[in-house]
Parts: structure tokens; C-alpha cells; sequence
């Protein structure tokens, strides 16, 4: 007998963290779908694998999300698992932050995952199983100076986060947060000099985070090893707010 694969969305998989992850899940056996704005990355990834579907997916376009899910729904009628990866992060001082800069933190980063959320929630619910998982940050667990709006919309991500685990725990539907701390990618790339050295200096271990160390722990809480886990907050930071 043949084990029926599970499905797996996964938003901004074009790459850092998202692109890592949805490898991992590939090489899990996890039919994956990565969503991102760009098709041509996106089919840089899935072109390696059998069991990858690249879909054009702006979380910060309600229509982009509605049409992802209709072609998730039209080609296997069930989703078991949704990573909210996609996300923008601004730095600037509280003083200095327009409000445009906060508006598309905010669109991307709470919006675009709640929005997600909602629609993965009615393919999980009708199954009575899934797992739904959240990226936040560890500055939105303990803020950054500078960064008081990205901290802000990854603070709102772990409410979410929560309330919806207490909403759909009953549904057999698990929701958690991932809070990676400083990892390498092009979001992290921004940050030199002092700063970079200062960050490295916070972490015990050493070093900086990888996406792999992410998206491990993302197919963990995938997995039905975490079968008992729903509403935390796993902070991957290396002992930086040990």
C-alpha cells in the first residue's frame, strides 16, 4: 500500500529561509507548493524535484492569495500543512518611520499570514488535521532598537499565533511560531559593521543561524512527532535570549 503524500504550502519559497525550507520538505516527501513572487526563482527549486508546483503568490494581494489556494484546492483538494514565511523587514528609527514602511510590514507580515491562515485553515478543517506554522522573529519576542516596526508586526504574528491554536485545536488543526534570531539571508545581509559584530557577540554558540536550523525545526512541527504541540513559540537563536 502507498502512503498518500502530504501537502505542503509554503509562502515566500524563492529563497533564504522559505526556499530552505521547502527543501527540506521536498526531500521529506512532501508534495510542496512554493509561492513567491518570482516564478523564475521559484522554478529554479522545483525544477530538481517530481513532487514541487511553483505558484505566483503576493501575500500581500488578497486576490494573489485566493487564486494560490483555488489551484492548491484544484489539484489535490487538501492542504496538511501551511508555512507563513513570506516577509519584509525595514529598519528605521521610531521617529523616522513613514507610515507607508509600516503599511507594507504590516500587509506582508500579519495580513499576508493571517489571510493564509484563514484559507488553509477550511482544506485543514475539513480533514480534522493540519499544521500551521507562523515565522516570526525573535525581535518581535524581545524588539531591536531601530526595528520597531518589523518588531511591532512579528510581535502581532506570535497574538496570532496563539489565538489561533486556542480557536482551532478542536478542528485537530495545530498552529505554532518559529523565531529564528539572527540567520543568514538577504534580509540579514543589510546588517554590517558594528552592528553585525555586536549581534554575534549575543550569541553563545558562536555563530549565525542557517536557514537549514530553520527549516528543520519548521518540518519538525510538520511532523506528527509534534503531534502535542500547538500554540508555542520556538526561538532558534543560538542561546541569544537565553
Amino acid at each position: 500500500m502507498v502512503d498518500t503524500p502530504k501537502i505542503a504550502l509554503i509562502t515566500g519559497a524563492s529563497r533564504g529561509i522559505g526556499a530552505a525550507t521547502a527543501r527540506r520538505f521536498l526531500d521529506a516527501g512532501y508534495v510542496v507548493f512554493l509561492g513567491g513572487r518570482n516564478l523564475e526563482e521559484l522554478e529554479d527549486i522545483s525544477a530538481a524535484y517530481e513532487n514541487a508546483h511553483s505558484l505566483i503568490l503576493d501575500v500581500s494581494d488578497l486576490s494573489s492569495i485566493k487564486a494560490a489556494f483555488m489551484e492548491v484546492r484544484k489539484q489535490y483538494r487538501a492542504l496538511d500543512v501551511l508555512v507563513n514565511n513570506a516577509g519584509v523587514m525595514h529598519a528605521g528609527m521610531i521617529a523616522m518611520t513613514k507610515s507607508d514602511i509600516i503599511d507594507d510590514m504590516f500587509d506582508t507580515n500579519v495580513r499576508g499570514s493571517y489571510l493564509c491562515a484563514q484559507l488553509a485553515t477550511r482544506l485543514m478543517s475539513a480533514k480534522h488535521s493540519g499544521s500551521i506554522i507562523n515565522i516570526s522573529s525573535i525581535m518581535g519576542v524581545q524588539g531591536a532598537v531601530g526595528y520597531s516596526g518589523y518588531s511591532a508586526s512579528k510581535a502581532a504574528v506570535i497574538g496570532m499565533t496563539k489565538a489561533m491554536a486556542k480557536e482551532l485545536a478542536p478542528s485537530g488543526v495545530r498552529v505554532n511560531a518559529l523565531a529564528p534570531g539572527f540567520i543568514e539571508t538577504d534580509l540579514t545581509a543589510s546588517i554590517t559593521g558594528e552592528a553585525r559584530d555586536k549581534a554575534l557577540a549575543s550569541i553563545r554558540m558562536n555563530r549565525f543561524g542557517t536557514t537549514d536550523d530553520v527549516a528543520s525545526a519548521a518540518l519538525f512541527l510538520a511532523s506528527d512527532e509534534a503531534s502535542y504541540i500547538t500554540g508555542q513559540v520556538l526561538q532558534i537563536d543560538g542561546s541569544m535570549t537565553a
